[in-house]
């Protein structure tokens, strides 16, 4: 069935694709079967078009044999979106890497899907532009994938969701057609925003070919710091304070729990710790702006005045941008601190800030309760989103056991199982905890409308059956 298939697709592509553009068999590398949650599953064929154009046509071709696919960007993906499930074929963007347009008048600029964000942040910097979305993956992960994903990151604070950056789209539909609006305007209430509807949705329900990106001056100007703090209300008093002082220059605030950061410093040796005895907690302030003469100056007063008001509170001012690096090597060993408890479970959830002391002290007693002792907790925390990783899982069932018990404590507090990473295969069982019913049918209604046949991504985020006459 498999052979007959893969001929039919073949057939069918034949006049679109060039000879690099879809591969079966062995030349389908690992690469295209696996992401960084260690899922992997084996595609019938890879397709790999060269323009939005070709991602066009091939849908159409794909619509018409009823062949479910799967979108693949940079595969950085934490949920399973990307790996394929048996009898997909891959739709990758990788070769879709051109920067159209930069309009550094507007501070806009336009990208094909498949641009490294490494790359755009880069190319606009030189022009003293700057794409405001950042994460650890930034070498890997393309920008038709954030934009799927609605990435987060480091920076969400000060410039929000990568949402907050894009201006237009287009995107191609599940049964090849395109709708197109990449306008730089800020400003258009012409009916629905549809672009919003894709923002997010994890490639369900068309896939994102060309974006119209807003950009941001590049700062000139970076204060980091690191604050030793007793007990979360002290971390709240710290954010207010920042938030008040700093305003629109605070960039990032990033919570580290003693549990998280005992495991860098003291058994990974990474980063710049300092302090004789640390906190309960430690927080990675950083400030971003434009005026060499007083941006230190008031990011330093914000500082003393919170020592003024906490006197028992530490701080490390870094004195340059090695001094910053390794302050921030802390926060960004998240990855290999995780696998120093391997193996594990891991955790991005969103809350209200009020509710992140009650959430994090109930989750750490039921754990532990359980014999769970190897947890480790950060944060973005500034905007809501926790990261909790709890390991030593070796028992069979215990990482069901551990995702139960985590994401059933989250919606009652009004919080969300997904601050940034999505849902995908992983999280789908668990998604009616922090969705309505109503949401999740309305949810279900797009699918169909917009892919009736559930080929494209199927089975992400949630599941459906197809409708029979």
């Amino acid at each position: 069935m498999d052979d007959h298939a893969l001929q039919r697709l073949q057939s069918a592509c034949a006049p679109v694709l060039d000879a690099a553009g879809l591969l079966s068999g062995q030349a389908i590398e690992p690469r295209y079967c696996r992401d960084w949650t260690g899922g992997e599953g084996r595609p019938l064929a890879v397709l790999r078009p060269r323009s939005p154009e070709e991602v066009a046509r091939v849908m159409t071709l794909l619509n018409g044999l009823g062949q479910p696919v799967v979108v693949q960007g940079g595969m950085t993906g934490l949920v399973g979106s990307c790996v394929p499930q048996h009898g997909e074929v891959v739709l990758s963007m990788e070769r879709l890497r051109t920067i159209e347009e930069f309009d550094t008048g507007a501070g806009t600029v336009q990208v094909q899907a498949g641009v490294a964000l490494e790359a755009l942040q880069q190319h606009v910097q030189a022009k003293g532009w700057l794409f405001p979305v950042d994460i650890g993956s930034r070498g890997s992960c393309q920008i038709g994938g954030i934009i799927a994903t609605n990435a987060g990151g480091n920076r969400v604070l000060r410039y929000g969701m990568t949402r907050q950056s894009v201006l237009g789209l287009e995107v191609v539909l599940p049964n090849g057609s395109v709708v197109s609006r990449l306008g730089k305007a800020l400003k258009d209430n012409a009916g629905y925003d549809l672009k919003h509807a894709f923002i997010g949705s994890e490639g369900t329900l068309g896939i994102i070919t060309r974006a119209q990106l807003a950009l941001q001056p590049l700062p000139t100007t970076q204060q980091t710091a690191l604050v030793s703090v007793d007990g979360f209300p002290q971390v709240l008093a710290l954010l207010a304070l920042c938030r008040q002082r700093l305003g629109a220059a605070l960039s990032s605030f990033e919570v580290m729990w003693r549990d998280y950061y005992d495991t860098v410093t003291v058994q990974l040796r990474k980063g710049r710790g300092g302090f004789a005895q640390a906190g309960s907690h430690l927080v990675l302030v950083e400030s971003m702006g434009n005026h060499a003469h007083t941006d230190a100056q008031a990011f330093e007063q914000a500082l003393a005045q919170f020592m003024e008001q906490v006197p028992s509170a530490q701080v490390i001012v870094a004195q340059s941008m090695a001094d910053a690096q390794q302050l921030w090597a802390l926060r960004d060993a998240s990855g290999e601190a995780a696998q120093a408890i391997a193996p594990y479970a891991g955790f991005d959830v969103s809350l209200p800030i009020d509710r992140m002391q009650t959430w994090t002290q109930e989750v750490h007693a039921r754990l532990a309760a359980q014999g769970m002792r190897q947890v480790q907790t950060y944060g973005h925390v500034g905007d809501g989103n926790l990261h909790l990783c709890v390991g030593g899982l070796h028992a069979v069932g215990a990482k069901a056991l551990v995702d139960e018990l985590v994401h059933s404590t989250i919606g009652q507090l009004g919080g969300s199982i997904s601050g940034e990473h999505g849902i995908g295969l992983l999280k789908k069982k668990h998604l009616a905890y922090c969705r309505s019913p109503a949401e999740l049918a309305l949810m279900h209604t797009l699918k169909r409308s917009l892919d009736p046949q559930l080929l494209l991504n199927r089975g992400r985020i949630f599941d459906l059956s197809p409708l029979h006459p």
